[in-house]
């Protein structure tokens, strides 16, 4: 929060390399307008076919440089396809489409991440294909997105992960300053559960995975979204770490999340 002329600020780390980042603005026909993403295609992706996407989806306040300009996120990527825990893959970091303090990833913003972010990568990166599989992480508000949308799409979503994520669209009220009245109010678009209860009662979902740190203020409904999953039967993993709502906790907790998409990219070739 600045408090003064613009009510926040985020800034990138000048201490992150940007080697290997490629920065794409297109315009997006969902959100009717232009639209940002980071991309970061590894040095081992050369000759590989059929490229996991996997899409990074950044919190309030954010765009699309935050996962790697703050959380490093392409380095950890690079580290861990290095030791062999992650494939070769096409990360993409889009914006949320910058309505407000955050979009939720509802409504425009939810074709803009499901559709057109994969073909912007199939257009962009010679790897990626119809058949590359789709992954998702999200932290925060992004993390709501990552989680309800593997339930929206289960059949698209070959794997999803979140940490510190926003479980209802309502706890956005106390970090946006506008309101919401125009989101979708479908019970799938404003709470997790719903979203992964409804695909469940008929689809097999795809393997999820979250975690949330014990000094952040979102714990207890995260603890809670773990406790109705089980109560409900979907399959899931849910850890708990030493951390807070900040980066720190997300540039470090990231590499569990890739660790799992790994794992689930490996078993779905099984």
């Amino acid at each position: 929060m600045n408090g003064t002329r613009f009510r926040t600020i985020e800034t990138s780390d000048p201490a992150i390399s940007a080697t290997g980042l490629e920065f794409v603005t297109v315009k997006s026909r969902a959100l009717g307008r232009r639209a940002d993403v980071t991309l970061y295609v590894p040095p081992a992706a050369q000759g590989a076919g059929d490229l996991p996407i996997v899409v990074l989806l950044h919190g309030v306040y954010g765009s699309h440089w935050a996962w790697a300009l703050k959380g490093r996120a392409h380095l950890t990527a690079a580290r861990l396809i290095d030791e062999g825990a992650l494939p070769p893959v096409a990360l993409l970091m889009p914006s949320d489409g910058l309505w407000g303090d955050g979009s939720g990833y509802v409504d425009a913003a939810e074709s803009w991440i499901v559709d057109e972010v994969p073909a912007l990568a199939r257009e962009l990166v010679a790897g990626c294909s119809e058949r590359s599989p789709l992954m998702v992480v999200g932290l925060s508000m992004g993390g709501f997105g990552a989680l309800r949308l593997a339930g929206k799409y289960p059949h698209r979503i070959a794997a999803a992960a979140a940490h510190s994520a926003i479980t209802e669209a309502a706890h956005l009220d106390g970090l946006i300053e506008e309101n919401r009245d125009a989101w979708s109010r479908a019970p799938a678009d404003t709470g997790v559960l719903a979203a992964l209860a409804r695909a469940a009662a008929t689809l097999a979902l795809p393997p999820l995975y979250f975690d949330c740190g014990r000094d952040d203020p979102l714990l207890e409904a995260n603890r809670a979204l773990h406790r109705d999953l089980q109560r409900a039967g979907i399959a899931h993993e849910y850890a708990e770490r030493d951390g807070g709502h900040d980066w720190d906790y997300w540039a470090d907790a990231l590499a569990e999340s890739l660790r799992f998409l790994g794992e689930a990219w490996r078993e779905g070739r099984q």
